[in-house]
C-alpha cells in the first residue's frame, strides 16, 4: 500500500454506514514545480496516480487514472498556475461495492461528455465513482480554485432489467451492465461517463435519469461536509 505523506490536502471517502464498504484515500500535491518536459506556459500540468489495494498498478488502474485526471483537470482553473504541477494520488483501501452516501467530490467540465472505452470488468464503476469523488473533495479541501463541483454516481442493470443505484458486490454478481456518470452542479450535465456490459438505449437513458436524481443527495452531503470546517457556506 502506498504511503500518502506531506500532502497539501487529503480525503478519506467511504460509506461508514456499512461495515467493509468501498473506501479510498485521495491526496493532492501542488501547485509545485513541474518537470521540464511537462511544463506549460498557459496552465498547470495535472496528473493522477491510482494505487490499488495491493500489488503493482494494472492496465485497469491506468484507465482509472486517465478518467480521474481528465475530470480533475477540467474542474480546475489551471490557468491560474502556469508552469506548475498538480498531482492527485488515490489509494484504494477497500472495494466492496456501494459507497454512494459518503462520497465527496468536486469537479468540472468544459469538454463534451467523454467516455473511456476500456474493459475494466463489471462493477468497477462503483470504485471509480468513489475515487473520482474523493479526488475532487481533496481538491476542494486544498482551497485551490475550481470552476464548479461534480458528483459521480454508479448503478447497475441486473438480469431482470432492474436498475439498482450504488450496488454492492453481492448485487453486482447478478449484473449484466454497470454504468457510472459524473454530473456538474450547475445544470446536472454529464461531465464523464463510463460503462461496461450490454444495455439498450432506453436502459441507458433510464439509468442516466436515476443517477442524475441521486446526484442531488451527494451535492447536499458535500455542503454539509464543508460546513464542518468552513463558515462561509
Amino acid at each position: 500500500m502506498a504511503s500518502l505523506s506531506l500532502t497539501d490536502s487529503s480525503q478519506l471517502t467511504s460509506d461508514s454506514q456499512h461495515l467493509g464498504n468501498t473506501a479510498v484515500i485521495a491526496a493532492m500535491y501542488g501547485p509545485v514545480e513541474v518537470k521540464l518536459q511537462k511544463i506549460s506556459i498557459e496552465k498547470a500540468s495535472v496528473e493522477a496516480v491510482y494505487h490499488p489495494k495491493s500489488g503493482a498498478p494494472r492496465i485497469a488502474d491506468k484507465a482509472r487514472e486517465h478518467l480521474i485526471r481528465n475530470t480533475c483537470e477540467i474542474s480546475l482553473v489551471a490557468t491560474l498556475h502556469p508552469r506548475s504541477s498538480i498531482l492527485i494520488v488515490v489509494q484504494e483501501m477497500q472495494d466492496s461495492g456501494g459507497s454512494l452516501l459518503f462520497y465527496e467530490f468536486c469537479a468540472p467540465y468544459k469538454r463534451p461528455s467523454m467516455k473511456i472505452d476500456c474493459t475494466l470488468g463489471l462493477g468497477v464503476e462503483v470504485l471509480l465513482a468513489c475515487a473520482v469523488n474523493a479526488a475532487c473533495l481533496a481538491l476542494i479541501n486544498s482551497g485551490i480554485s475550481m470552476k464548479f463541483l461534480v458528483a459521480a454516481v454508479s448503478c447497475m442493470i441486473d438480469q431482470q432489467d432492474s436498475i439498482i443505484l450504488d450496488p454492492d458486490n453481492k448485487q453486482l454478481l447478478d449484473s449484466k451492465a454497470t454504468l457510472m456518470f459524473v454530473f456538474d452542479i450547475v445544470k446536472k450535465n454529464i461531465v464523464a461517463c463510463h460503462t461496461t456490459g450490454t444495455f439498450s438505449q432506453t436502459q441507458f437513458q433510464e439509468s442516466l435519469l436515476k443517477c442524475r436524481e441521486a446526484s442531488s443527495q451527494i451535492f447536499t452531503y458535500y455542503k454539509d461536509m464543508v460546513k464542518k470546517y468552513a463558515n462561509v457556506m
